[in-house]
């Protein structure tokens, strides 16, 4: 009986939000709103141009730091093993080895935004 009302009160839940969203927001399309949008990039401009490097640069040391996430996410759950100095130790490791090469990039100038 309790799934069958917690599945009809998210189904309800669910259904009120999909219907408060479809018609709340004031849709008022305008020639700047439906222009395409390239993060960075002039979309009306020629194909041609030479861009920064360094913003792809960003971008990649964005998605290396952010695998970090991935890679710590397991921790909580590898403590509760029978060698939990072993998990604390590895941790230790791949945070230093990160915080090492940030702060190589650092002072390579790699986070420079402006040259």
């Amino acid at each position: 009986m309790k799934i069958l009302m917690m599945f009809l009160l998210t189904t309800m839940i669910t259904t009120l939000l999909m219907t408060i969203s479809f018609w709340l927001p004031q849709t008022s399309p305008n020639a700047e709103k439906m222009s395409p949008f390239e993060c960075g990039f002039d979309p009306l401009g020629s194909a041609r141009l030479p861009f920064s490097l360094r913003f792809f640069l960003v971008a990649i040391l964005f998605l290396l730091f952010d695998l970090e996430i991935a890679l710590l996410l397991p921790t909580p759950w590898a403590i509760n093993n029978l060698n939990p100095e072993t998990t604390l130790l590895l941790t230790y490791l791949i945070i230093s080895i990160l915080t090492l090469g940030l702060i190589y990039e650092w002072y390579q100038g790699g986070l420079e935004w402006a040259e």
